[in-house]
């Protein structure tokens, strides 16, 4: 595999980033509308179970490759037949056990959470997609390290629609829990042929000595990292499952699903392309920091409008549609999350950066820092004010950006402040309109759609006016 130059870096990620973001917004629509009926359908307490078990199996997720795809990734020698051979061998030989032994305790799990056999067979079901899932890694990785993320895409788009197919048809025919064991198993199957279909790989055992050393010494640190971000998030989400209903937990989940809309649609993309990006410009300090900035000011443009609609008219929503009172209690984390996750779009390509220039040690003691604060902050805010002490607590950690800008600007040379400036005090004014002229209970749809867009035009018109240049220079560049 031949290293990929200058020239090509910039030229196919911007159209990774394109590609991705363009199809995978279409793709987030059909997701969160898919999302929207299943939460019509099913009851919190159906989609707080779904929840918890599906942190389970993230759990699970960590432990299936200790980082060697992230290692193969950023390595800036090509890849040869070892490196993949071994990263393949080493990951079963740790899924299949796992797989194996979660398959067989699902019961021993579901009675500690007093779940019925509908939830041990989704249990069961996700474990089977957590195997099936570890066949893919190869295919991607050799698609991901080419910055191919046109094809990448595809498998994604399948498995999607797949998923959600499945479960809204089996949710709206009353099938309950049992949806979202049908559609996980759909969804990993379907995957599984796509993506051999569009990256193929012959299937290669065998583990070279040199190899797995030299792949580990990335890989551990940056599993590590993984494994801290689980005991953050999926573990917490598994602990608060016993110590809160799980209608409570739904409420967790519904609100924080929403309010990362804009991360789903704009984030996640950005972030795909950014790390093995920013991996080929690791020997620049000075052409790191400019794709910094762009990646800076490019979120903070996108993701800003999206957070801020989402602010002013959720609320709404919540009222308006039929069946859709029941998540009222979950407002309040709602509103917290949204801003969390406003700044959560700001600081994860920063650790991304940090990541692909090899500096996984400090990205890893970053992680603990947060780990820690999140476990004592959501324990001690839920005993004081109830299950919306988690997004209280998340917003509190999420105030250390600062932190992380400032150990960033060590390895690449940029300017944080200077390129999310514009977008946040656009924001804020597009914010002020909509308090102003949103209007309260009962909401009228048509004066509603007519301040949403008003608010857009307004943040477009400030930003535009404010960095006319910058823009004009991305879309040259795009073109």
């Amino acid at each position: 595999m031949e290293e990929i130059d200058i020239a090509l870096i910039k030229k196919k990620s911007l159209s990774g980033i394109v590609a991705l973001t363009s199809q995978t917004f279409l793709l987030q629509l059909i997701a969160f509308g898919a999302t929207l009926l299943l939460t019509i359908f099913l009851t919190p307490t159906i989609f707080g179970i779904f929840y918890v078990v599906s942190a389970i199996i993230n759990f699970l997720q960590y432990f299936a490759d200790i980082g060697l795809a992230a290692a193969l990734i950023q390595k800036k020698e090509p890849l040869t037949p070892e490196d993949l051979s071994t990263t393949f061998t080493i990951q079963q030989l740790l899924v299949f056990p796992i797989s194996i032994i979660t398959f067989a305790v699902a019961p021993l799990v579901a009675a500690f959470y007093k779940l019925d056999a509908a939830g041990v067979m989704l249990l069961r079901a996700l474990v089977v997609s957590f195997f099936i899932s570890s066949l893919k890694t190869i295919p991607s990785i050799l698609l991901e390290r080419n910055l191919e993320f046109k094809k990448l895409v595809i498998p994604q788009i399948v498995e999607t629609i797949g998923f959600y197919l499945v479960a809204v048809i089996m949710a709206w025919k009353g099938f309950g829990i049992t949806s979202f064991t049908w559609a996980v198993c759909v969804r990993a199957v379907v995957g599984l042929i796509v993506i051999y279909i569009i990256s193929p790989w012959r299937i290669q055992f065998g583990i070279s000595k040199p190899v797995a050393k030299k792949l580990l010494r990335f890989g551990i640190p940056f599993q590590m990292n993984s494994f801290l971000a689980l005991l953050k998030d999926d573990l917490m989400t598994v602990f608060l499952g016993k110590i809160l209903p799980f209608a409570q937990v739904g409420y967790i989940g519904w609100a924080k699903k929403w309010a990362e809309v804009p991360l789903r649609l704009i984030m996640d993309s950005v972030i795909q392309v950014t790390f093995p990006a920013f991996s080929r410009l690791q020997h620049s300090k000075e052409m790191l920091g400019k794709a910094i900035e762009k990646t800076l000011f490019g979120l903070a443009t996108t993701i800003i409008p999206i957070s801020v609609g989402l602010l002013f008219f959720v609320q709404p929503a919540v009222f308006l549609i039929p069946k859709y009172g029941k998540w009222e209690p979950a407002l309040v984390s709602f509103f917290i999350f949204v801003i969390s996750a406003i700044i959560a779009g700001l600081s994860t390509p920063l650790t991304n950066a940090l990541n692909a220039v090899g500096q996984i040690k400090i990205t890893m003691m970053l992680m603990i820092f947060w780990t820690v604060a999140t476990w004592i902050l959501t324990i001690t805010l839920i005993h004081f004010i109830g299950f919306n002490g988690f997004a209280v607590g998340l917003l509190i950690q999420s105030l250390t950006i600062f932190i992380v800008v400032k150990i960033t600007q060590r390895f690449a040379a940029f300017s944080f402040v200077e390129y999310i400036k514009w977008p946040v005090l656009a924001g804020l004014l597009q914010g002020a309109l909509y308090y102003v002229a949103r209007g309260s209970m009962p909401y009228s749809i048509p004066r509603l759609v007519i301040v949403a867009g008003a608010g857009v035009i307004l943040y477009g018109g400030v930003v535009w006016v404010k960095q006319k240049e910058r823009i004009l220079d991305i879309i040259h560049i795009s073109r």
